[in-house]
């Protein structure tokens, strides 16, 4: 009973172990594990959170300033001492100084501050946009990999038939040699394929890894299912891309901070003011006495406010640059997006007649020649023949339809859709 009970634990390790080191994960699970996990997005992260904690100081007043020393002190100390019924010469003092801030400043620089990080916060979103469209590009053509194993798999075991087929006939005198080797180098280019094949399912694989930042070698398979979109109902006009484009956003953002910013430098030109309160101590017969002083910064005087007259034309002038960039932006994405949308159906017009029409056709073909092949009526060139030419023809239709789907993954990189 005992020995019954191992061996079925034994088989089960056998059979579980690979059944949970080959999970199959879908691309959702994948694009949700990037924006989870991936530390290029937990940079902007914490930029963001560096950028609101400096915030936070946005209304900080200046320190006070402390001094304490002598005032108006002889050098000679005997001039010190009271003389003739005068009092000495000399005092200690104490001072203190606090300049208090304009509100209107604190209250722009607090807006400002506030605003900085909303610029990241988009960059972010654009970032993220590039990494899913990694994920995807890589997914789909591991995807195209797969169907291509599949029918490495079925050329081999038809090549297998026509070569034990071609040495049967061989030897019993029905059949030419120069087609037999031919089946056999097609057999090893076959192999070769599925070994580069093979390699290429590894480098989509460490791709995926790295773009869910976890260990490379982690072994999963993915779901081979896809959809083929239908975009021919949008209308692709600038609304679409300034809704929908974190990198419009973060254009708009900068501008908008920008705005801000120049409103910190009109509020630099408003005046401060402060207050001095000292406290002297004197000696030899001398009083104790103090001043009182308010002060004011002007800072609108024309000798001091040419640098801020100057930071607030240069925004002016960077806001007219981001405009432009973004114009630049929305007309390029249009462009893009009307054309790949047109790429894509006309490749999905060359799919279908492949799927319809072509591929079913020379399957036919191949199938009247094995049968005739089968009974001696063709020869096992016209075969192989009629086997190459479908199976050109498969990996054809395979590599339009990576086209396609890496056609939609471009565009929805450009509309920015996960």
């Amino acid at each position: 009973m005992k020995k019954v009970f191992y061996l079925f634990f034994g088989l089960t390790v056998l059979f579980v172990r690979p059944t949970y080191a080959q999970k199959t994960t879908d691309i959702g699970s994948i694009l949700d594990s990037i924006q989870l996990s991936n530390p290029t997005l937990k940079m902007y992260d914490a930029e963001v959170r560096s950028l609101d904690e400096a915030a936070k100081g946005a209304k900080s007043w200046m320190a006070p300033e402390l001094s304490s020393g002598f005032f108006m002190t002889p050098y000679a100390p005997r001039y010190w001492k009271s003389m003739n019924g005068q009092p000495g010469m000399g005092q200690y003092t104490i001072a203190a100084q606090q300049i208090i801030p304009n509100p209107k400043r604190l209250n722009a620089d607090y807006k400002y501050m506030s605003s900085m990080s909303s610029v990241e916060k988009e960059k972010k979103g654009y970032t993220l946009n590039q990494l899913y469209a990694d994920a995807k590009k890589n997914y789909y053509e591991w995807i195209i990999i797969k169907k291509q194993l599949l029918i490495l798999d079925d050329n081999e075991k038809l090549l297998n038939y026509m070569i034990q087929s071609a040495e049967i006939r061989y030897k019993n005198g029905l059949e030419k040699i120069n087609a037999y080797y031919k089946a056999k180098a097609a057999l090893a280019n076959v192999q070769s394929m599925r070994i580069m094949l093979e390699n290429e399912i590894k480098q989509r694989k460490y791709n995926i890894n790295t773009l869910m930042y976890r260990d490379k070698t982690v072994d999963f398979d993915i779901d081979t299912s896809y959809i083929i979109k239908d975009y021919q109902s949008i209308v692709f006009d600038t609304t679409l891309f300034i809704t929908n484009r974190s990198d419009i956003k973060a254009i708009e953002k900068e501008m908008y901070v920008n705005i801000l910013k120049q409103e910190t430098e009109r509020t630099r030109l408003l005046p401060e003011f402060g207050f001095r309160f000292e406290n002297a101590y004197g000696w030899a017969r001398q009083p104790m006495q103090f001043t009182a002083m308010a002060m004011v910064r002007l800072p609108m005087a024309r000798w001091s406010a040419k640098m801020n007259k100057a930071n607030i034309e240069s925004l002016k002038w960077k806001n007219e640059s981001l405009t432009q960039q973004k114009k630049m932006i929305l007309n390029e994405s249009t462009g893009m997006a009307y054309g790949m949308r047109t790429d894509i159906l006309n490749k999905n017009k060359q799919i279908k007649l492949y799927e319809e029409k072509i591929l079913p056709a020379l399957r036919r073909n191949y199938q009247t020649y094995q049968l005739s092949y089968e009974q001696n009526t063709e020869e096992l060139f016209e075969l192989f023949d009629a086997w190459e030419t479908l199976n050109m023809t498969q990996l054809e239709y395979l590599k339009q339809l990576q086209e396609l789907l890496i056609m939609q993954v471009e565009l929805e990189r450009i509309l920015q859709i996960k």
